[in-house]
């Protein structure tokens, strides 16, 4: 390819971004491994066509890291009840295989010094298949490790194994230390290897051992990871032991049925499809786990984000540690948690339900992406923009009881705000839809048969008592394929939304360019839903203009983009504004109230 190299924006492990024009040239084909590595990950994909979309879904993802037919609602869940480990391949995958392959191998009559080569051959065959990923990675070398001590007679020890294998990937690729996914996976084992064994002592003397085994593992590797995952998210996980801990006697036979399919199927498809059943039965109580978790009352509670939250959860863990120990603290201790927890139950039976009574505005967690409901009348509503999967979009408006919308906006043709779009048609009646007067055309292929109208500033709408006024963009020429991402979101419409005692301002993805020529035209509105989930290209003139007192950022979990960016968020905070994000407090409602505008999210 041809490509012209800049100085990266962030500095991370980057010695340059390639800015590439043209298309590139392809030079040859993948390797014969690559190719037989994805023939069969494709194998096991049809395998499993026989069984029902969600374990079509998850199996895949347990076995080989292939998360393409995943519902993004139920990742979502397998997320809130701390069971995401199990759709990424780790260290407990692999631990399995070799475990299967050593056993079959003891059964064979193959000695120890050839049952590690067996299951050092296996090792490798299930990088290439699930791909190097960091916590396969980590996991291949301890296992590798582990192998070599096998072979050569020495007692096996998993910390200096793990220590090993950090050291040694980090040496190879130094971005590992940065990577969230590789610090998880290592804690996890960590915390396998130092605390589950004097967990499980202390638990087998209360308990029967495989019930005290289990719940050991489960609380171990939670509490290990527990500190790194509040850093990420700004979210503590309630239910995820008690999840862990009813999945795990599933994990073992899904994993190793479908291993067993995947090969088979290389083979025979046919037989692969039997060997699959049982292995969809296993993944089918996996998922009923994490939905029923997911689905309970304070499943996740919010907490500190960053290394302030890390280091707050680790000085209670101190102070609880204290408590236990302490008779007179532990009844004290007592005391208070069951008065909190009188105090939650009393809150949760008289808190209203969802919807919140009087909304007039809905961001949508949808991901890294933009979904927006505006009320229009009893069951009606006015959509801006679609988000990227239509499950989320659709689970939201029908939270809402939304069957019509009169309306639908789709303020520029980025995946992210057009995708879900389906989601919105999906049993629902779609009068018009106003796109920007600039569009490629890139969204038609999801709204053939509707009415379609282009927004131009100074149009007004009124639907029930919501008056929308069109702001921008002004008239320019149309977009194309050509165009970066930059000129495609300073194309947005821009809008305002008014009903009695409610504005808000509702800005797209418009950047700095667009955001200072618009600054003479924002009115004062109560709330700003800020533009581009965030991003660091904010106007200050224009966040000061709009003087909201509550801004509303739409964005992802874990996004690659790093939204919001921090110069974002010490903006908003320096005008005084409440803000709120999508992926800590999932759906953002905006009530009118006696006095201005009340916020209530749904977690």
């Amino acid at each position: 390819m041809t490509a012209r190299l800049t100085v990266p924006r962030h500095g991370e492990l980057l010695a340059a971004a390639a800015v590439v024009r043209g298309p590139p040239q392809v030079l040859g084909p993948p390797s014969r491994v690559q190719r037989a590595a994805e023939e069969v990950r494709a194998r096991l994909r049809l395998a499993v066509e026989g069984l029902p979309d969600d374990q079509r879904g998850v199996l895949p993802g347990m076995v080989v890291g292939d998360t393409s037919r995943l519902d993004a609602g139920l990742a979502e869940d397998f997320r809130t009840a701390g069971l995401s480990h199990l759709l990424v391949v780790s260290g407990a995958n692999l631990a399995i295989v070799i475990g299967a392959v050593l056993g079959l191998c003891r059964l064979l009559g193959l000695g120890r010094r050839w049952a590690p080569f067996v299951a050092a051959v296996a090792v490798v065959a299930f990088v290439l298949v699930a791909r190097p990923e960091p916590s396969v990675l980590r996991a291949a070398v301890m296992g590798a490790i582990g192998l070599l001590a096998l072979l050569s007679g020495r007692e096996k020890q998993g910390l200096p194994a793990l220590c090993a294998a950090v050291i040694l990937l980090v040496l190879i690729d130094p971005s590992l230390a940065r990577s969230y996914g590789f610090a998880l996976s290592v804690a996890a084992t960590a915390g396998l290897l130092v605390l589950a064994p004097p967990w499980r002592t202390r638990l087998r003397r209360r308990m029967p051992g495989p019930l005290a085994d289990a719940l050991a593992v489960a609380a171990a590797a939670q509490f290990a990871v527990t500190p790194l995952l509040v850093m990420l998210s700004g979210e503590l996980g309630v239910v995820s032991i008690a999840a862990n801990l009813f999945a795990a006697p599933a994990v073992a036979p899904a994993t190793l049925l479908g291993a067993l399919a995947a090969v088979v199927a290389f083979a025979e498809p046919s037989l692969a499809r039997l060997v699959v059943w049982p292995a969809g039965l296993a993944v089918g109580w996996i998922i009923w786990i994490a939905r029923t978790a997911a689905d309970l009352p304070y499943a996740t509670i919010a907490w500190t984000g960053g290394a302030l939250g890390a280091c707050t959860l680790s000085v209670a863990c101190a102070a609880a540690l204290v408590i236990l120990r302490w008779r007179p603290a532990r009844l004290l201790g007592a005391a208070v948690m069951v008065g909190v927890l009188a105090a939650v139950i009393g809150l949760r039976v008289t808190a209203p339900g969802w919807p919140p009574s009087g909304w007039a505005l809905i961001v949508c967690d949808v991901g890294q992406g933009d979904g927006l409901v505006l009320a229009a009348g009893s069951e009606r509503a006015v959509v801006v923009d679609a988000g990227p999967d239509p499950q989320l979009m659709d689970g939201c408006l029908q939270r809402l009881g939304i069957h019509a919308v009169p309306m639908l906006i789709l303020t520029h043709p980025h995946a992210d705000h057009v995708d879900g779009v389906g989601g919105v048609r999906r049993g629902r009646e779609v009068a018009m839809v106003l796109t920007t007067s600039r569009s490629s055309g890139k969204e038609s292929r999801l709204i053939g048969g509707l009415q379609v109208r282009a927004a131009v500033p100074g149009q007004q709408w009124t639907v029930g008592d919501l008056h929308l006024s069109v702001l921008a963009p002004p008239e320019g020429p149309r977009l194309s394929s050509d165009d970066d991402g930059t000129t495609i979101n300073n194309a947005s419409i821009v809008l305002v939304a008014r009903r009695p005692g409610f504005s808000a301002l509702l800005a797209g993805d418009i950047e700095t360019e667009a955001q200072s020529a618009l600054v003479a035209n924002v009115p004062p509105v109560n709330v700003l839903k800020v533009a581009h989930h965030g991003s660091r290209r904010q106007d200050p003139a224009f966040v000061t203009a709009a003087g909201a007192a509550i801004s509303v950022i739409s964005v992802g979990r874990d996004n690659d983009y790093g939204h919001p960016a921090p110069a974002t968020l010490t903006l908003l905070r320096h005008t005084h504004t409440r803000i709120y994000r999508t992926d800590q407090s999932g759906d953002v409602a905006l009530v009118r109230a006696t006095k201005g505008v009340s916020v209530v999210t749904r977690r």
